[in-house]
């Protein structure tokens, strides 16, 4: 790509980077502007990836030779652990006294969320079989990824691509995925969002219902405790490293072992698992785990965006070509009605206050973006260890839903 008349050049690599950090400041300019107290935030980042890749995808994988597909995964994924290993790190001083005290209607909640979700998609299924259509291998390849996209799920999407028999159905299993990922991002952030203000919730009163915590940053700084690096960067990439091992671990889910259907925490979990184990330790005998509090803000916002501007290219590159509006709906559907069901089981038979209902469905939806938008409405970084609570129950279960979609039906 030539820029003022041939006098910069820029090709490869070096336009792939250009093109990503357009996007950050384009995206985050668009995320800023803001409707009756309502903005996309971060979200905006993926808005603008997705046009990006539905104009220029190929004139991007032109200018880097065909390794575009790669390069954006590698953007994604170093997002990814960015981010979930700062939510680790801040959620983990109060994650597992959060667990014990609320163990079971955090179970419960993930466990709604995920099955309400499931239901509304053999709903889906149900409503496509009236309406005409007789080929139900096909009909639930499309469905079962509708229902990843629509919880923004990478795992429950692999999942059912390993599900299916035929690379012609993993092909459809990509297209709902596709189809449904855009306003399962959005959504989710939307709603945490206008949900405060439809209910004229007080939210200086609930952040002081959050339980206060002891400030483990300035504890651990406090000069009797050896730090690896001044700002932490180091014990950070070993809780990342350590993370990325556990998700590599594969169980197997089928008489087939480990050539058959497996299911792993993935990097994401197994990332998050790590980071809230250093998280609630803090040290290892004088050495102090724990970043600064500005590291992990930093890393997470870093790495949520370039999660977002990843995934947003690439999956803006099939959009245009795949989408259908009835496919957009359904998507739609199963990101709604699960959190509007687990927001009233939540608040009515749980009891649960209004902060840690709203992040406890952030991890339900397993939604990276909605969490970093709303530690951002409700002020306080507390919400990450509901998000924490909820993420590994919703995770498992998403995964063996998004199986049982394809085996059932």
């Amino acid at each position: 790509m030539s820029l003022f008349g041939g006098v910069i050049t820029i090709t490869g690599i070096t336009f792939l980077m250009f093109c990503v950090f357009a996007i950050l400041a384009i995206g985050y300019a668009l995320g800023r502007i803001t409707i009756k107290g309502v903005s996309l935030g971060s979200a905006g980042v993926f808005l603008v990836a997705l046009l990006f890749g539905c104009l220029f995808y190929d004139k991007l994988e032109a200018q880097t030779s065909g390794y575009t597909s790669s390069a954006l995964k590698i953007v994604e994924n170093i997002g990814l652990i960015l981010f979930i290993t700062s939510v680790g790190f801040i959620a983990g001083p109060k994650f597992f006294s959060n667990m014990k005290k609320n163990f079971t209607s955090y179970v419960l909640l993930g466990a709604v969320i995920i099955i309400s979700g499931a239901l509304v998609a053999a709903g889906c299924i149900y409503i496509g079989k009236l309406s005409g259509e007789t080929n139900m291998e096909k009909l639930s390849a499309i469905m079962a990824g509708l229902f990843a996209g629509a919880l923004t799920s990478t795992p429950a999407f692999s999942a059912a691509k390993a599900s299916v028999a035929t690379p012609e159905m993993e092909q459809l299993v990509s297209v709902g995925y596709g189809i449904a990922y855009i306003f399962g991002v959005i959504g989710v952030v939307l709603f945490v969002q206008v949900l405060p203000k439809i209910l004229k919730v007080d939210m200086e009163k609930e952040r002081a219902k959050l339980v206060a915590i002891e400030n483990a940053t300035a504890k651990i700084h406090s000069g009797k405790f050896i730090d690896l690096d001044d700002f932490g960067i180091a014990p950070f990439a070993i809780a990342a490293l350590i993370g990325i091992l556990i998700g590599m671990i594969k169980i197997p889910l089928s008489s087939k072992g480990l050539d058959g259907t497996t299911f792993s925490l993935t990097t994401t979990g197994g990332c998050l698992f790590a980071a809230l184990v250093f998280g609630h330790f803090g040290k290892i005998g004088k050495i102090n785990l724990m970043p600064s509090a500005t590291t992990l803000k930093v890393l997470r916002e870093l790495g949520l965006v370039f999660f977002l501007a990843g995934a947003g290219i690439s999956g803006g590159a099939r959009f245009i070509q795949e989408f259908k509006i009835e496919y957009f709906v359904y998507g739609m559907a199963m990101t709604i009605l699960p959190m509007i069901i687990g927001f009233v089981f939540a608040k009515y038979i749980l009891k649960i206050d209004f902060l840690n209902i709203l992040g406890s469905i952030t991890g339900g939806m397993t939604s990276t973006p909605a969490l970093g938008t709303l530690i951002n409405v409700a002020k306080t970084e507390d919400v990450a260890a509901a998000y924490a609570a909820t993420y590994p129950i919703a995770l498992i279960a998403v995964v063996l839903v998004s199986q049982f979609i394809i085996i059932l039906f």
